[in-house]
């Protein structure tokens, strides 16, 4: 890098290369050090309307009158169907779902091997808040229970199939401008091979160090760049899910590195925040020593506008700048139980607490205390919420944390 050259933004590292600790430097030589990328940032597309067939129902309730309009006028709309999977003796497994949202009921056929059954032809959205691919379920598993968006019982069913009716639509390349090639991609391009690799894309701070993957894909095709002479503009095909716009404003912020003062994220509109939270969660040291029970941590309120400020602004009181310590009420659990910062039993003492009591929410959650466990970055299953602000209360004070309003 020549005098007055910006950093670069981004390091493409082989798949298979060793990842290291995000604000670290990634070891071994890069494919690429890239300028820029182009097309990197989306929002997830809209749930595509796809055909599935339930197949072995026995079916109840709403779905049964469904079918019957299904049968008289050749569909029928159904809703939210929600898919629990049953336990080898017939009950229910666990509390996960997968959701089909706005369902039409196409038609259904007697079962060959059992005519009291039938396969129900759908149509349907796969829920964006899915956190697998298909419906899951335990060996030796009868099948699945259906159920309505409130949980009221529709029948069940063996399986679920989906019928493809043609390809998926193909996503375009995200561009990688102005990358200095080296390593195996350079000598592949030198080259003129056509298999160029597949890689992860890492997006760097000033000083060079890892702030987080972006993305992992296939590298397609190269041109030379507009950028400067030696360098090029690489089309890489993702496989993983792009990057939401608020991971692009995130990273900007830890530019310069893991923050040095608080509060960089109140400026950030909620899906920011979530992203702000994935950050810091990447950053967290996991060998990091945690303050002793009966320590006092201190919550700056000010800005707890929405439950992902709320984690925000809890990560950086126990763990400082950049801190993380959970980003929903079961990760929260998890960090209570040790090992994250904190101790129980502790001290929080909440500053403008009247913010929060404003803006989290005051409607009942019937299912709290029973959330399903979620990924990382996922929103819980459909029909879950954050908690309101005194069922927030009450879960901090079941877990040992004794939180003094300020």
């Amino acid at each position: 890098m020549t005098a007055g050259e910006e950093p670069p933004k981004y390091r493409l590292v082989p798949y298979e290369a060793e990842a290291a600790p995000c604000g670290t430097e990634a070891p071994g030589e890069p494919w690429a050090l890239c300028a820029d990328a182009e097309g990197l940032f989306g929002a997830p597309p809209p749930p595509s309307r796809r055909t599935y067939e339930l197949l072995g129902c026995s079916p109840q309730g709403d779905l049964r009158k469904a079918l019957a309009h299904a049968r008289a006028r050749r569909a029928a709309p159904l809703g939210t169907l929600r898919l629990e999977s049953l336990d080898r003796t017939g009950e229910r497994a666990d509390s996960w779902a997968w959701c089909l949202e706005d369902v039409r009921v196409l038609g259904d056929r007697p079962r060959a091997d059992d005519p009291s059954l039938v396969d129900i032809t759908v149509e349907a959205s796969e829920s964006a808040e899915n956190a697998t691919d298909s419906p899951r379920r335990p060996p030796l598993s009868p099948g699945f229970l259906l159920l309505g968006a409130e949980e009221e019982l529709w029948g069940t069913c063996r399986d679920l199939a989906h019928i493809r009716l043609g390809p998926e639509p193909a996503e375009a390349p995200i561009r990688l401008l102005g990358c200095s090639p080296g390593g195996a991609l350079r000598t592949a391009l030198d080259a003129g091979d056509e298999d160029l690799g597949h890689g992860r894309l890492l997006r760097l701070d000033v000083h060079g160090s890892t702030v987080q993957q972006a993305v992992e894909g296939e590298v397609t095709a190269w041109i030379p760049s507009a950028r400067g002479r030696g360098l090029v503009d690489l089309a890489l095909d993702p496989w993983s899910e792009r990057p939401p716009p608020g991971a692009a404003e995130v990273w900007d912020l830890w530019w310069e590195g893991r923050p040095s003062a608080p509060g960089l994220w109140v400026g950030c509109g909620p899906e920011a925040r979530s992203c702000w939270l994935d950050t810091a969660r990447h950053h967290h040291p996991r060998d990091a020593p945690s303050a002793p029970a009966g320590t006092s941590f201190h919550l700056d309120g000010r800005h707890i506008t929405d439950h992902p400020g709320f984690h925000c602004a809890l990560g950086e009181a126990v763990n400082g700048p950049g801190g993380y310590f959970g980003r929903s009420p079961d990760t929260l659990g998890a960090c209570l139980r040790g090992g994250c910062g904190a101790e129980r039993p502790f001290t929080l003492v909440w500053h403008a607490s009247a913010v929060a009591r404003s803006c989290l929410g005051a409607t009942p959650r019937t299912d709290f205390g029973r959330t399903p466990r979620t990924d990382f970055g996922r929103t819980p299953p459909t029909g879950s919420r954050p908690p309101a602000f005194e069922e927030l209360l009450a879960f901090l004070g079941e877990k040992g944390v004794d939180v003094r309003l300020d």
